[in-house]
């Protein structure tokens, strides 16, 4: 069903066409009223500055299909402008190698790896390294692979925290950058004693606590950290030692180690010139359970190098690694060079990454300096990714931007810096409160800078967008999305990110799940609301993810699922466009005209709702540099059409402005695309070692997939519009009074 432009003069007529098209059956109109005040305008934007997609790490195989033709060229029709290069490796706890080729700081390739500037092969993919003193059995931005080294039962490996946290590189005493290890015992056991084995460096100075409320990585607060009577340690000696907490059992689900002493010494065998080895803190394996009257100790952890360990969680992890630590290579970054070359950033300036959190500022200064020596053009520096999924105190990642920034603005003092990348709330940043009870990460950094002048190196402020909570997606939901995006931007303001400061959102979608959702029109609703909602907010910038085509994974509730545009088959060759594909294409080429040109927002409303207050049609309006101005309809009822009359005015004045003349009006909805589920075959175990007990007997497909329906049509004041139900209307043209 297309949008139909149907004239005031013949009401009775226009009745009986909806009837007839089964479209509506009312004949009241209903209205779209645009503030075109001057003064009012939300927003002002460039395209190609504004408008842009993400790229990850992926398989190589779909980079090589994804960045050659006619997938290229696909993507590229959807008309995203500017790239954000997202760096998947820390999520996984891995650092990242931009360029395979590199020098290490120790002997037998160990060490600390900083990527060549000068080399000549070509940067085809680029890879992570797992780190070998991690301590996290997992964390908010790992998958579930891989294990900590406090509890893995192994007495030669050990966790290390971050050197660049210790007072050699932050110029501040440690006390102001605790590091701590924390251990979940799954449910509260009873326990009094503890057992550290040390290595080195050792803590001298520590508390041992336990958490008194919920879960304090995800509700920090929502409880307090209380000390055990016998836990404040002033004189450690290291070594191992079994440690009484209390003089009786208390339940404990939650026990902390807070260390804000090093011994700042060396273990055996560390390269003790190098001033990282022998900074901070370090720890072989945790004990914890309780000490019998007959003087015995008894554990209750478990001891195993997997994700079945008894999980530990840590402040900070020491980026030292050795070649034997690389990772996967069936997911790779893509290479610099291929990314700059590929034709994917239309030659416009990208915003690149440099690992932070498990990195050192030497390697992210090599990788700004080969960028440059290359002349590949950069638009912005994200600094790290999701740190607060990485559980990063807002004060150490405050002190890891500024010693970064220092070393990336020696290359160049012009860079633009920015982060933090949160992952995609929709609410503050809660952290343990400080002294003074400041318990919002994002103020508490912003507060950081302040204090050491240096929020001039805050050149914008980022996060991320997945506002659906995963595997749940009533279509009500669809009604939320103008309010979450325009309330977290208010947040960050709130918490004193200032106004003059740019808001990107780096990296989006529905949510950080996959699901057959991802591939119904449903998607397609919510991406128009959220673009068009973002910007009138006051956004600067965001980046639709993912730009390349992938493969179905196996998503929520046990559906295929994709994050993307297209559906590919086995060799990621592309079998069809999805709806993100064709509303991106009405955002990028019919609503907006594409280019350099200024186009400037302005607020619109409706006042259509379904009689519980929910806006079921939504508009955002563009004065676009061609003079035309441009409206982005939203219905949001998936049941019925609407029809509405549009009107423009501005305030101070009683007379209303109309669409008049041709106008270009592009429609996307139910007749024009229906995303058909695959099938799934549960069976109680998997059939096969490995695979899911839950196995896609189909993928499933669309019927109809598009194509948009464009057409012109003649408007004048007595012009109403026919919004067809759970559809994306452009409508496009001149305006004047009536």
């Amino acid at each position: 069903m297309h949008l139909k432009v149907i004239s005031f003069r013949a009401p009775i007529l226009a009745c009986t066409i909806l009837a007839t098209l089964s479209v509506s059956q009312r004949c009241a109109a209903q209205t779209v009223q645009v503030d075109i005040t001057p003064t009012h305008a939300t927003n002002h934007f460039r395209p190609n500055e504004t408008l842009g997609a993400g790229i990850d790490r992926i398989p190589p195989e779909a980079i090589d299909s994804g960045l050659s033709q006619p997938n290229l060229a696909r993507a590229l029709a959807s008309g995203w402008q500017p790239v954000s290069y997202r760096n998947n490796t820390e999520l996984s706890i891995e650092a990242w190698h931009w360029n395979p080729q590199g020098t290490w700081s120790e002997s037998d390739q160990k060490g600390y790896f900083t990527g060549s500037t000068t080399s000549t092969e070509p940067i085809r993919y680029s890879y992570g390294y797992s780190l070998s003193h991690r301590g996290f059995t997992r964390n908010d931005g790992t998958p579930n692979a891989g294990f900590s080294r406090l509890t893995d039962g192994d007495d030669g490996t050990y966790w290390k925290s971050n050197p660049y946290l210790a007072q050699r590189f932050t110029g501040e005493s440690d006390t102001l950058h605790p590091q701590w290890v924390i251990i979940d015992l799954t449910q509260i056991q009873q326990i009094d004693s503890i057992q550290i084995k040390w290595s080195e460096p050792y803590a001298t100075k520590f508390l041992l606590q336990h958490w008194v409320g919920e879960d304090p990585m995800h509700g920090a607060t929502r409880g307090v950290w209380q000390t055990f009577s016998l836990g404040g340690i002033e004189r450690g000696r290291g070594g191992v030692s079994i440690l009484r907490l209390n003089t009786t059992p208390l339940p404990v689900r939650f026990l902390r180690i807070l260390m804000t002493e090093s011994s700042n010494t060396c273990a055996p065998g560390e390269n003790a010139s190098d001033p990282r080895a022998c900074a901070g803190y370090a720890i072989s394996e945790i004990y914890v359970g309780t000490t019998s009257a007959d003087g015995e100790f008894h554990d209750i952890v478990r001891h195993t190098p997997d994700q079945t360990q008894t999980t530990t969680y840590c402040s900070s992890v020491d980026p030292w690694h050795e070649a034997a630590d690389l990772g996967t290579t069936h997911q790779a970054q893509v290479g610099f060079d291929l990314f700059f070359t590929s034709g994917i950033t239309r030659g416009l300036p990208a915003m690149i990454p440099i690992a932070l959190v498990y990195d050192t500022p030497e390697n992210a200064a090599a990788e700004i300096t080969y960028l440059k020596k290359h002349n590949y053009p950069i638009s912005y520096i994200e600094m790290g990714e999701e740190m607060d999924g990485q559980y990063l105190s807002p004060e150490d990642y405050g002190t890891l931007y500024i010693q970064w920034a220092t070393a990336l603005h020696r290359v160049d003092p012009n860079l633009k810096l920015g982060g933090p990348s949160f992952q995609g709330v929709t609410e503050d940043i809660e952290t343990w409160p400080d002294a003074n009870g400041n318990g919002s990460w994002t103020a508490r950094f912003i507060d950081y800078l302040k204090h050491h002048d240096r929020l001039r190196e805050l050149s914008f402020f980022s996060f991320e967008h997945y506002p659906l909570e995963a595997c749940r997606s009533p279509w009500g939901v669809l009604y939320d999305e103008p309010h979450i995006v325009s309330h977290i931007m208010q947040v960050w303001h709130d918490d004193g990110v200032p106004m003059g400061i740019p808001m990107f959102i780096t990296e989006s979608n529905l949510s950080a799940a996959a699901s057959e959702t991802s591939m119904d029109i449903f998607s397609g609703i919510w991406l128009a609301d959220y673009i068009g909602s973002f910007l009138t907010a006051g956004g600067n910038g965001v980046y639709y993810f993912h730009y390349l085509p992938l493969q179905m994974e196996h998503g929520c509730n046990d559906s295929p699922g994709t994050f993307g545009m297209f559906s590919v088959d086995a060799h990621y060759q592309i079998q069809q466009p999805l709806a993100q594909l064709f509303v991106s294409q009405l955002i990028n080429l019919e609503w907006v005209s594409p280019g350099d040109k200024l186009h400037d927002v302005y607020p619109a409303k409706s006042d259509i709702d379904d009689g519980a207050g929910h806006e079921l049609i939504t508009a955002y309006a563009l004065k676009r540099p061609d003079g035309e101005w441009s409206l982005l309809v939203v219905n949001r009822d998936q049941s019925n059409s609407h029809r509405v009359e549009i009107e423009f005015k501005s305030s101070g004045s009683s007379a209303k402005q109309f669409f008049d003349g041709p106008l270009t009006i592009s429609t996307f909805g139910k007749a024009q695309y229906q995303w058909h589920p695959g099938h799934t075959r549960y069976v109680g175990h998997a059939e096969y070692p490995a695979e899911p007990s839950v196995t896609a007997e189909s993928t499933g497909m669309a019927d109809p997939d598009g194509p948009i329906l464009r057409s012109t049509q003649n408007a004048g004041a007595d012009t109403f519009y026919e919004l067809p139900a759970a559809s994306v209307v452009v409508i496009r043209g001149n305006v004047r009074a009536h």
